[in-house]
């Protein structure tokens, strides 16, 4: 059997609906070119302007939000002013290291969570997102 070549940025994006831009597709090649981890627009910025790749901090915050609603990447939000995008999208939980600021991801197998409340009349549970904080242990 012959593995499937992996999609190109340009496929990926055209696959999620959207354009493949020049600076989307440089987006997404930083992006996506590490496999799965988690990272902040800042740090996709930084990596932008290392790689030489002209973009404002506002061009990076809006591209992955466009890849969040185009299923692409996953939002997750650990602290009020701290937000992490995902690039890997299947079901699973995260620690969060405090002090760190560094996020690990725990497969969903590791974790069974049971008992959900009821949601209100007229909604249903989209998904559920546990992160679980770490800290160094005390001495």
């Amino acid at each position: 059997m012959v593995a499937k070549a992996p999609l190109t940025i340009e496929a990926r994006l055209r696959h999620a609906g959207l354009r493949p831009t020049r600076q989307r597709v440089a987006l997404g090649d930083l992006l996506f070119a590490k496999g799965d981890r988690h990272l902040t627009v800042e740090e996709l910025h930084e990596e932008a302007v290392q790689a030489g790749v002209p973009v404002s901090l506002a061009t990076v915050y809006n591209t992955l939000h466009q890849f969040t609603e185009a299923g692409m990447i996953r939002v997750l939000a650990v602290e009020s002013a701290k937000t992490y995008f995902d690039t890997n999208v299947s079901d699973h939980h995260h620690f969060f290291i405090e002090g760190e600021n560094d996020v690990l991801d725990i497969p969903v197998s590791n974790l069974t969570i049971g008992n959900l409340p009821e949601p209100p009349e007229g909604l249903e549970i989209a998904h559920v997102d546990v992160v679980i904080r770490l800290r160094a242990k005390r001495r």
